[in-house]
């Protein structure tokens, strides 16, 4: 009992230390006068909100990058379209500055896409600041708390708060979790998104109706319940790298850096050799600064400016699955902070399927990264500890793997810096990277490396950091009851497999969707879905609809079959065999968008199921002897 005194007490510390500087610590930060509402955060406000605003197209924002020259450089070259690079683009743009970001594949098609799509607010941070009484532990929380209220208040349509249960078995760990909840409360502060609460054992099972109440030697004794942030990931990376050219900045995807420019007497970075994947063109582009925020990848970017680069990526897979929403009530996810094996497991309500996971190991790095058959049976078999209901690997409706780029300072003398914070550095004249972090303090990430890239290249700003109160595209304005809007103005148009046009009701789950995934611009799609005959769900038992392939492919950058699946979209990742089904149809409504002829919607068919294929479902995976062949 040492230790569980112990462990109360040095809780019972910190809460009355973090009581005691509460009234300094969780002030807001400092606000520059442009923060405050002056002319040049209200003038980009108006332009990123207007309704009829419509983003460059492709060729446009292309022209832009290839309209650079030596003698008049961009002052930014950001490389990486995940959140990071996305923010930094629309962060420099916002400043007043000539910004340009090229992705080789697309938006969020890496890391970005294949988190958790939690916001979290740093609770395992501070049980290591209470435990270490490490007070640098301590500022990580705080700051993981106001970069998450932030983010969830500039795309409440994308973001929001979700309670996340965690049961105790014994009472011990009802006082342990519940003491430590309500000090994440207090250090919370303003940015509390709803306080902590402890329900019975009885009261559990009603919030949580699958979770198991008796097993394996243990009874529930309660659970305590706390709120985390949860998001649409990569519909919020569409949206920043779509803000950021309503900003001003030229954003491409498809477009890979083959090379990097070098002055050959300063031996300075001075921009890009870039190729357009998709129409096979090269061309240079001149930037004063190139940012290197290529997450797992940013030291293959780096070699190309010196081959002996030391790296300073440490990869680690993330696995996750989907199983159907039974496994999970809507609206409350189930969280246990340690399993019998050390590890976290979760399961979340998320678009209306069930999101369970994670591992954490060593992996190397790829484009496609695949989870292994062991990693998911470790997830099923965590899960299955905790639920009343029989876990079935059948009930795999998609499994994905994600690569998180833990950041190794270069100049650090040990691997003991290997760090889930992000890194900042410039270890090459002209060229920053960032990487490392995680997707809830993205913003300050971005804020962190235009600071650096400002400092490097001398670059003249026209005002400070404005993205600290920036509404995303959509955001402005955007009310959770703005689908009944929607389910009474219009009326889905569907096109019969004879050609006949029927009227369809916009229901209230379609109506509900579009808000949340594309927020005041929803009125836009449903536009499409009435006046384009595009009203058809895509696949059986999803929302999604035809006229969403359209509006994405006119103002989303969406390029390809992938693009839509994956990120504009969540088909591929909510259900690989719904997301199949819809294939042929989406190739056709994209044909018609892009102009393709019969061989590009041959490859494109190809592609997307070359694609799914890395999501191992239980439909697309392959046993031999309970592993993948």
């Amino acid at each position: 009992m040492a230790t569980t005194s112990t462990r109360l007490r040095r809780l019972g510390t910190v809460a009355v230390a973090v009581a005691l500087s509460a009234g300094v610590t969780l002030r807001d930060p400092p606000i520059s006068s442009s923060d405050r509402g002056g002319p040049s955060l209200d003038a980009v406000r108006r332009k990123i909100a207007d309704s009829n605003g419509v983003v460059p197209s492709r060729a446009v924002q292309e022209s832009a990058l290839i309209g650079s020259s030596a003698v008049n450089p961009l002052d930014i070259l950001v490389v990486g379209g995940g959140a990071t690079g996305c923010g930094v683009a629309l962060d420099a743009a916002t400043r007043g500055l000539r910004v340009g970001l090229v992705e080789r594949e697309d938006f969020s098609s890496g890391t970005s896409s294949r988190s958790t799509k939690l916001l979290h607010g740093g609770v395992r941070y501070l049980e290591k600041a209470v435990f270490n009484l490490d007070y640098g532990q301590l500022k990580l929380v705080f700051h993981a708390l106001e970069e998450r209220k932030q983010v969830i208040e500039n795309a409440p349509h994308l973001c929001q708060a979700l309670p996340c249960m965690t049961p105790c078995f014994d009472w011990f760990e009802v006082v342990y979790y519940w003491m430590g909840l309500k000090l994440y409360d207090l250090v919370a502060g303003s940015r509390l998104l709803h306080l902590s609460r402890y329900y019975s054992a009885q009261e559990s099972v009603e919030l949580f109706p699958t979770l198991a109440r008796n097993g394996k030697d243990r009874s529930l004794r309660g659970t305590v319940v706390y709120y985390d942030g949860q998001m649409n990931d990569s519909r919020l990376n569409v949206a920043l790298a779509c803000t950021a050219a309503l900003a001003g900045a030229a954003v491409l995807n498809h477009a890979e850096v083959v090379s990097l420019l070098m002055d050959e007497v300063s031996n300075q970075i001075i921009g890009a050799r870039i190729r357009d994947n998709l129409s096979g063109k090269e061309f240079d582009t001149y930037a004063k600064v190139v940012v290197n925020a290529a997450g797992p990848f940013c030291d293959s970017v780096r070699k190309m400016a010196d081959k002996e680069s030391q790296p300073m990526i440490c990869p680690s897979s993330g696995v996750h699955i989907v199983l159907p929403d039974y496994y999970s009530p809507e609206g409350m996810g189930l969280i246990v902070p340690k399993t019998k094996d050390g590890r976290v497991v979760f399961m979340l309500p998320w678009l209306g399927r069930t999101v369970a996971g994670t591992t954490d190991s060593n992996t190397s790095i790829t484009m496609l990264p695949e989870p292994h058959e062991d990693e998911i049976q470790f997830i099923l078999d965590a899960i299955s500890d905790y639920l009343n209901v029989k876990v079935r690997r059948t009930d795999v409706l998609s499994a994905w793997s994600g690569i998180r780029p833990l950041a190794v300072d270069p100049k650090a003398k040990s691997t003991e810096s290997i760090s889930r914070d992000h890194v900042v550095c410039e270890d090459h004249p002209g060229l920053v990277t960032i990487t490392g972090g995680k997707w809830t303090t993205y913003r300050s990430m971005a804020e962190d490396a235009v600071d650096a890239a400002i400092k490097s290249g001398k670059l003249s700003p026209t005002n400070e950091c404005l993205t600290n109160n920036l509404h995303l595209s959509g955001s402005e304005d955007w009310d959770p009851a703005s689908f009944t809007v929607l389910a009474q103005q219009y009326v889905r148009m569907k096109r019969s497999h004879s050609g006949k046009v029927v009227p369809g009701v916009m229901d209230t789950a379609a109506a509900k969707h579009l808000s949340h995934a594309y927020g005041t611009m929803a009125d836009r799609v449903a536009a499409i879905a009435q006046d384009e005959h595009l009203g058809k769900r895509l696949a059986h038992g999803y929302p999604f609809l035809e006229a969403e392939v359209a509006y994405c492919a006119r103002n989303e950058y969406c390029e390809s079959a992938v693009d839509f699946i994956a990120r504009r979209s969540r088909l591929a990742f909510l259900d690989t065999d719904a997301a199949s089904r819809a294939l042929p149809r989406i190739i056709e409504i994209l044909a018609t968008e892009h102009s393709w002829d019969r061989t590009r919607k041959k490859k494109e068919l190809q592609k997307a199921k070359e694609f799914l294929e890395t999501f191992k479902s239980s439909r697309n995976a392959q046993f031999y002897d309970g592993k993948h062949k």
